[in-house]
Parts: C-alpha cells; sequence; structure tokens
C-alpha cells in the first residue's frame, strides 16, 4: 500500500484534454509525440513510476496552455513498444493532486510540484455509495448508450462493484473536458456518482427538458 509520505513533489504531466484517469481505475494510452516518449523513457527510470494526468485549461491564444489546478496521478503497470517506435502503455490510477507551480527544466515535457495532502482518501480502499440503485441507473445507462449509440457487456456492468462502474463510465462516457473535470474533482463516490447522472440526463434532453432521474 503506497502512503502519501512516498509519493513526490514533483511528477511529470500529460497535459490530455478529454482524458480522465480517477484512483483505483486504469487508462490506456497510445504515446507518439517525441516529447512524451521521452517522458515515459524517463519515468521508467524512476521507483515510483508515476506520471500526473491533467486536464488543460482552453485559454484562447496561450502558447503553452494552463493545466487544471486538480489532477490524477498513475503509476505506469503496462507498457509495450510498437515496431515504429510508439508505446502502449497502462496507468493505474493512484491518487489526485493540487497543482503547486509548473518546475521550469531542460525536459521537452511538463513538470510541476504537486501537493497530496487533500486526497488521502484516494490511497485508501474501494469506496461505497449508499445512496446507489443499480437498477435505476442502469436504465438510465441504456437510454443514454442508445441515444449516443454506443455498446457495452451489460452483464459486466450489472456485476461491478459501485466504484468500478462509476469511476470507469466517468472516464469513459463521451463529455467535454470541463464535466471530465468536475468528475475528477467530485469529493467522493456519490457526489461523482450524482454528477455523472446529471451529465447523462442533460445529453439525453439535449440541454432542454425533462426527464430527471428520481
Amino acid at each position: 500500500m503506497i502512503k502519501q509520505a512516498d509519493l513526490p513533489d514533483v511528477i511529470p504531466v500529460f497535459p490530455l484534454p478529454g482524458a480522465l484517469l480517477l484512483p483505483r481505475a486504469r487508462l490506456p494510452l497510445h504515446i507518439f509525440e517525441p516529447r512524451y516518449l521521452q517522458m515515459i523513457d524517463d519515468t521508467l527510470k524512476t521507483p515510483n513510476r508515476l506520471i500526473g494526468m491533467v486536464q488543460p485549461r482552453d485559454v484562447p491564444g496561450g502558447a503553452e496552455k494552463r493545466l487544471h489546478a486538480i489532477g490524477c496521478a498513475g503509476r505506469l503497470t503496462g507498457f509495450s513498444e510498437t515496431e515504429d517506435g510508439r508505446y502502449m502503455i497502462t496507468l493505474s490510477g493512484i491518487s489526485r493532486f493540487r497543482v503547486i507551480s509548473e518546475v521550469q527544466g531542460f525536459t521537452p515535457y511538463r513538470r510541476c510540484t504537486v501537493e497530496w495532502a487533500d486526497f488521502s482518501r484516494d490511497l485508501g480502499p474501494a469506496e461505497t455509495d449508499a445512496g446507489f440503485r443499480r437498477e435505476a441507473f442502469l436504465d438510465l445507462l441504456g437510454r443514454y448508450f442508445t441515444a449516443m449509440e454506443l455498446s457495452t457487456d451489460w452483464g459486466s456492468l450489472r456485476e461491478a462493484e459501485e466504484e468500478l462502474l462509476i469511476n470507469s463510465l466517468s472516464m469513459l462516457c463521451p463529455f467535454d473536458p470541463e464535466d471530465k473535470q468536475a468528475l475528477l474533482e467530485a469529493p467522493s463516490l456519490e457526489t461523482r456518482r450524482e454528477t455523472l447522472v446529471t451529465l447523462i440526463e442533460f445529453a439525453l434532453r439535449g440541454g432542454t427538458g425533462e426527464e430527471v432521474m428520481q
């Protein structure tokens, strides 16, 4: 079990719009830009193998986009290289962090000084959601998947633990980056589920109408 004291003060960050990583979840990534290939090479040499996923802010005219204040660090737990030099990696979510400042240096990728103190719960066991009603949630999700022309393994969804189900859907559903950020910053699994339901209902209404899950 990783302790907060073991987490580094400075980590490399990957500012990828719409890519959400959550604690205890896994995120596959396809790496091909030279600066991020270098980031992976450097990360593999560190004892913690941590990379911070963080949403860039959409600031018009900025050469280097500003970052959101909160991201999530993942441990590089899967790695393979293609014949043409690209990397296929898997990050396993460890803990969210708060960005304190960017580190100026000689790496082609961005690095940040971060704080972990606000997110000690992330290093604990899986969360539960006392208010979760699976059948009503899956009914809403079914209408959303039909509307968005998405497919899934419904058997796995019915059997998945609450945290895995809610966090996986938060990561995989095609929400806007700012909506993904709201899901990331949710202080509890219950709040994340409520945010997820609100986003799904909004998508079903097309931003205009009826139908709210009771």
